[in-house]
C-alpha cells in the first residue's frame, strides 16, 4: 500500500508532463489530502524511459498505453481505493483510516503526528461535507 501524509494513496491513471512532452494513461498515485502525485512504482522505469525517448523524439504528446503492456493486475493490488470507486466511499475510508492512526499516535504519545492527523482529518471532513452538499437536491457546489 502507498502511502503519502498519513492518507493512503488512490491507484488512477493521469497525464505527465516531462519537459515538453505530455504523457498520457501514465498509471499514478494521488493523495487525497496534499495532492501529491507519483508514477506506479511498478511502472516507474518504464516511464522513465518512454520520457526520455519522447523528449528526444520532439514528441509534444504521448500515450502511455501505446508503449507500455500494463496488464499487470499488481498495479491496483497495492491501492486502497481507485478512481472508479464513489468519491463519498474513498473519503469515508480515508477518514477511517486517519482516526485509526490518530488512536495509535495518542497511544504512542506522539503530539506531532497527532496535529498532522487532525490536519488530514479537517482536509478529509470538509471533502466529505462538499460531497454531501452535491448530492443533495439542489445542491451545487
Amino acid at each position: 500500500m502507498s502511502f503519502c501524509c498519513g492518507a493512503s494513496m488512490i491507484g488512477t491513471k493521469g497525464t505527465l508532463k516531462h519537459y515538453r512532452t505530455r504523457i498520457h494513461n501514465v498509471p499514478i498515485l494521488f493523495c487525497p489530502v496534499c495532492h501529491r502525485v507519483e508514477v506506479h512504482y511498478l511502472v516507474e522505469n518504464e516511464y522513465e524511459i518512454l520520457a526520455e525517448y519522447a523528449h528526444g523524439d520532439g514528441a509534444s504528446e504521448v500515450d502511455f498505453q501505446d508503449y507500455v503492456d500494463e496488464s499487470d493486475k499488481a498495479l491496483h493490488e497495492n491501492c486502497v481505493n481507485n478512481e472508479e470507486e464513489d468519491p463519498m466511499v474513498v473519503v469515508q475510508n480515508q477518514i477511517d483510516m486517519s482516526l485509526d492512526l490518530l488512536t495509535f499516535a495518542k497511544e504512542l504519545g506522539d503530539e506531532e503526528w497527532e496535529q498532522q492527523l487532525k490536519k488530514r482529518l479537517i482536509v478529509l471532513s470538509q471533502r466529505r461535507h462538499k460531497l454531501k452538499l452535491k448530492r443533495a437536491p439542489g445542491g451545487a457546489v
